[in-house]
């Protein structure tokens, strides 16, 4: 699928997950992970964004020059199964196309620390897709970063919402370096470059 945009339209990256100290290890917040290493990246600090639920950081991604882009990082504070509000009120703000929003969440269906990049889809029982679905339609761009499934017989909210074990937390700061890549190259060089490279 190819959606045509104005090339110099802002991107709006979402990273999801849930606010608050006792969520930030969570699988389930490996999108605030992703953009908290682009925020860095890009020399950023999340702030308050007014009225909407959420923290904001605006920079640039990518080389000076004609690849250079415009990108708004957010981390909606509004929890999980509510980040379609915040999104919607920043997309309307920043007069952002849907097909130039970017969300980077968690995926239960692929295995740890793959990923995934598409344009459109289902929510596949994620919450804050679901969310975002409602309030834009399904075409905006997603990166999705593999969890696994539960072990045993864990519930699946219970897994989504327990911390990243010792043993993932060995490799994690490098998927999340990849994820953040991967986002990079999907801003500047499109989806097709960025499936090519990063759907492992």
């Amino acid at each position: 699928m190819h959606v045509t945009t104005d090339a110099s339209a802002p991107w709006l990256i979402v990273g999801l997950g849930n606010p608050g100290p006792e969520y930030a290890m969570n699988r389930h917040n490996v999108g605030f992970m992703v953009a908290d290493l682009l925020a860095e990246r890009i020399g950023g600090r999340f702030k308050r964004a007014g009225k909407a639920q959420a923290q904001v950081v605006e920079g640039r991604i990518g080389p000076p020059g004609p690849a250079n882009r415009r990108v708004i990082l957010v981390k909606p504070m509004s929890y999980m199964n509510l980040s379609g509000g915040p999104v919607n009120a920043l997309r309307d703000f920043y007069k952002v196309p849907a097909a130039h929003v970017v969300a980077v969440h968690d995926e239960l269906d692929i295995d740890y620390g793959t990923l995934r990049l598409k344009l459109g889809g289902g929510d596949n029982g994620h919450n804050g897709l679901k969310s975002i679905t409602k309030a834009l339609g399904p075409e905006y761009h997603r990166v999705r970063f593999g969890i696994g499934r539960p072990p045993g017989r864990m519930q699946v909210a219970d897994f989504v919402l327990k911390d990243f074990s010792s043993a993932e937390r060995k490799e994690l700061d490098f998927f999340v370096d990849r994820a953040a890549d991967a986002v990079e190259c999907l801003v500047i060089d499109g989806l097709e470059r960025a499936q090519g490279t990063y759907n492992s």
